[in-house]
């Protein structure tokens, strides 16, 4: 059949399997927008405020469920205020789908009203990026787009779509997606070597990260826990793959990471790391990292073997089935001395003091998980909030913690979380975390909140300064607080309402209880601000570039 581009657009976002796309109009995209209007009843258009809240919508989107998010937005500022949100799916390895619209073809590179060379600017910080220049090829590039996205490591593609390309007319033939193309080749003989390193080690310790949720493995990787009886430590991205309550789960590694995590990579004669890239706020100094121990590392990109961290052995691979084809070699052990050991450097892991007077993070984050339970899943900002969220949730499921890991974005949680809550649905529950901050950044998104009806709510960890800079500036910079005290006089109860949603300013734990209560019997979203003491720290601490032996407790 004849289609014009924008049809040819929708028709093939629909054989892909998309429902729901993120995004804001403008002159580039207005074929394509008229195409969406014309098709609300199959695909499902969410306006958000700014073009970088649909980009981290449709990245929370695709975390939460695991389907390719997808975002569009016009030209020129429009396609550059996608690039923040695009840089921070690419680097967290989020499969989206990003569409911008532009000029037409022969005002390309005229510096033409609302042009950018926006498939330039994004090649550094995608996995692909097309512009289309003949009608022709519109529906295979987007057949490619999300077969990209999905294949191998997964990441983000832009799709360019010049205004006459949507206009053009050309014949259209409507295909099954194409099976994302997963590495199911891997080296036999290095997994038969890797699984002897595991049976020799007296003191093995696994680390794993996002890759292994990525891949599908988690349920292959809780069995290697098991049954080789290997405790075990993740990155922020893996929270959640094994469960808080599982006695081999030592919890997060890294900088803020427990000290028993820590110390176990400092004395472990085994390493196996698992879908991790071993970035430097979980490494810390590569020269000083896990020194009495080998290394066996697992990835299925290749170029980040060897790349932060030199291993023994290198399996080039897809986790879960590198998983699968190393559990059944792997010999039943107890190396109870070992977790003997781990299990007295648990004892010496920081422990937070409750208070009575005034509220405490951990304090608020157990709260939460009373009244949540195990179903709910919590997006967080960055900042100290972000670490707290990773220290104190009572993480039970691999996609229930949604966070800007690799690019550390400020900003990114309250269009990640509306993106979670409209992939999930208004059953599921949706919480979360942020910062004053952090908040300020896109708080301006309340008024999507407030037209999708969705029952999200947010907590809002405000101590009214820039929390997690000042700490650097308490420890290392002699309480020097430059620009990070804002005196902000924001009404976050006042500002809620004002969008049309339901605000609380909560000072101590009582209030807390009540106003997360009412929250949870809402059906629209809920703003809750807890006031907490500027000087609250996230802690245990090792400095950049230390380890386990430099670590602050206190």
């Amino acid at each position: 059949m004849i289609l014009n581009g924008s049809q040819i657009f929708v028709e093939t976002l629909i054989e892909q399997g998309a429902d729901t796309i993120f995004g804001y109009p403008g002159g580039a995209v207005l074929n394509l927008y008229d195409a969406l209007y014309q098709n609300s009843h199959r695909i499902h258009h969410v306006l958000t405020a700014h073009e970088q809240g649909a980009a981290h919508a449709a990245d929370g989107y695709a975390r939460a469920t695991g389907k390719t998010g997808v975002v569009l937005a016009t030209s020129g500022p429009g396609a550059t205020n996608l690039v923040t949100g695009i840089a921070t799916a690419q680097i967290d390895s989020v499969p989206m789908v990003a569409f911008t619209g532009n000029v037409p073809t022969t005002s390309l590179g005229k510096d033409s009203f609302q042009e950018a060379y926006i498939e330039g600017i994004t090649l550094p910080i995608t996995k692909h990026s097309f512009t289309v220049r003949h009608v022709e090829d519109l529906a295979d590039t987007i057949r490619s787009a999300f077969r990209i996205a999905q294949s191998g490591r997964k990441g983000v593609v832009l799709v360019d779509i010049p205004k006459d390309v949507s206009a053009a007319t050309c014949e259209f033939i409507n295909k099954a997606p194409e099976p994302k193309r997963t590495i199911t080749v891997f080296d036999h003989n290095k997994v038969a070597q890797a699984a002897q390193m595991i049976n020799e080690a007296k003191r093995p310790l696994l680390i794993f990260g996002g890759g292994v949720v990525g891949a599908a493995g988690c349920d292959a990787l809780r069995a290697l826990v098991h049954t080789g009886s290997i405790p075990a430590t993740h990155t922020l991205m893996a929270a959640g793959v094994l469960d808080y309550r599982e006695e081999l789960n030592l919890g997060l590694l890294g900088m803020h990471g427990c000290f028993a995590s820590n110390k176990a990579v400092a004395e472990c004669d085994l390493l196996i790391a698992i879908g991790t890239r071993f970035s430097d706020r979980v490494v810390l100094n590569s020269t000083l990292f896990a020194r009495k121990s080998k290394i066996i590392h697992i990835d299925i990109d290749t170029s980040e073997l060897g790349k932060n961290v030199v291993a023994d052995l290198e399996v080039a691979g897809d986790a879960s089935y590198v998983l699968n084809s190393l559990l059944p070699q792997i010999n039943r052990q107890d190396h109870e001395d070992w977790l003997a050991q781990i299990r007295d450097w648990q004892t010496k892991d920081y422990v937070p003091q409750d208070a009575e007077d005034h509220l405490t993070p951990h304090q608020i984050i157990n709260e939460i998980c009373l009244q949540t339970g195990s179903d709910a899943t919590f997006v967080t900002d960055v900042g100290q909030h972000q670490m707290w969220a990773a220290q104190y949730l009572h993480h039970t499921k691999s996609r229930g913690f949604i966070t800007s890991g690799g690019l550390g974005t400020m900003g990114f949680g309250y269009g990640a979380a509306i993106g979670a809550q409209i992939g999930l649905g208004n059953d599921h529950r949706v919480v979360m975390l942020t910062g004053d901050g952090s908040f300020h950044m896109n708080l301006n998104e309340g008024c999507t909140a407030a037209s999708q009806e969705i029952p999200l709510i947010t907590v809002i960890f405000n101590n009214s300064v820039l929390g997690m800079v000042r700490q650097w500036q308490t420890k290392f910079y002699d309480e020097r607080y430059a620009a990070t005290d804002p005196n902000r006089k924001t009404d976050f109860v006042k500002l809620a309402e004002g969008f049309g949603l339901t605000g609380y300013r909560c000072t101590n734990l009582a209030e807390f209880k009540e106003a997360f209560t009412k929250a949870m019997a809402s059906k629209t979203a809920v703003w809750i601000e807890c006031v907490i003491d500027k000087d609250e720290q996230v802690l245990p601490m090792i400095p950049g570039g230390g380890d386990v032996h430099q670590i602050i407790m206190e």
